[in-house]
């Protein structure tokens, strides 16, 4: 690996903001596109610091590579996940970034947080479209969990994923 994985810096906030958003939408994960009310969420890492853990990939400059938001059962971040579980949220790793193995590590280390943590489980969310976000997740031993699927709005499905750690 040529980049590192650590928490990330406040002055990297906007950075990470930036290729949060610019992944959901070059990725056509927003049902809206740039007038998407999720992209304020996405760009708001400031918060996601202050509630839950957010994880970098960076270069030895310091170039920020990608990011996610980890968190454990009860957190403000956590949508499905129960106790004994971590969760991630918003993955998203910069265009120029993509190929280098940044998206599996910032996983990996996800992982590794939840092992730290005392969880048995790592879950997720995943919109049906997000086709590469479900190869790697396969790829890396996660399974589908269908019965855990849910929509945080009307017409807005999302697919859940499992790992047993």
């Amino acid at each position: 690996m040529d980049f590192t994985i650590r928490p990330a810096r406040p002055h990297e906030y906007g950075t990470v903001g930036e290729i949060s958003a610019r992944a959901y939408l070059d990725g056509g994960l927003l049902a809206y596109g740039e007038e998407d009310d999720y992209l304020d969420v996405l760009r708001d890492v400031g918060r996601r610091a202050r509630e839950a853990e957010v994880l970098v990939a960076a270069d030895a400059d310091g170039t920020v590579l990608g990011g996610v938001t980890f968190t454990t059962a009860g957190g403000a971040w956590a949508d499905i996940a129960r106790p004994g579980e971590g969760e991630f949220r918003v993955l998203a790793v910069a265009a120029g970034a993509q190929g280098r193995g940044v998206g599996e590590a910032l996983v990996r280390a996800c992982a590794d947080r939840a092992r730290e943590e005392g969880c048995e489980r790592l879950v997720l969310s995943v919109v049906p479209e997000a086709a590469a976000a479900h190869r790697l997740y396969r790829r890396l031993g996660f399974t589908r969990t269908p019965h855990r699927d849910w929509e945080p709005l009307p017409g807005l499905p999302l697919l859940t994923y499992g790992l047993t750690l």
